[in-house]
């Protein structure tokens, strides 16, 4: 991390959007296209790493998705994202969404999701971010996770024979 950089708190970063899915939205089964759910996941996903890092970002891997319960047309959707980790030019990025019933207000989480941003200059090439600064037994929790998740990434990439 650079040296003078304050670090921010998950809640600094946190992003919630939310959408009401369409039949454009769906297949003929009609519950959500999963390709809908990704980009609505990298937006806000990309929104939390900017905030995160003041910076532009671009997103470097979809690390894990999990598509847990469906969405269904009519259904409201709710993305949470916030900064799970930070390395020295990337961040994880964690996201939640959760289907809710726009009648009685039920909730479910559908899909979970993981994705790694790397902050860039004006000149498009990779710089530092700030730390992040965990306050909660939830984001303690989600940061030690992270760490689990970035660590296997790599052991496994030394492993891959290119």
């Amino acid at each position: 991390m650079a040296k003078n950089m304050e670090g921010k708190k998950p809640s600094d970063s946190a992003v919630e959007s939310r959408y009401l899915l369409m039949p454009n939205q769906a297949n003929p089964c009609g519950t959500a296209f999963g390709g809908t759910i990704m980009s609505w996941i990298d937006m806000v996903a990309s929104m939390s790493a900017q905030r995160h890092s003041g910076k532009e970002v671009v997103t470097a891997s979809i690390d894990s998705i999990s598509f847990r319960e469906p969405i269904h047309i009519g259904d409201h959707v709710v993305l949470r994202a916030a900064v799970n980790y930070v390395g020295h030019t990337s961040m994880e990025v964690g996201v939640q969404v959760i289907c809710e019933n726009p009648y009685d207000g039920k909730q479910v989480r559908a899909t979970t999701a993981h994705l790694t941003f790397v902050a860039i200059d004006k000149d498009k090439h990779p710089c530092p971010v700030p730390p992040i600064l965990p306050q909660t037994a939830d984001e303690k929790r989600r940061y030690e996770n992270a760490k689990l998740r970035v660590q296997t990434r790599k052991d496994l990439l030394k492993k891959i024979k290119h």
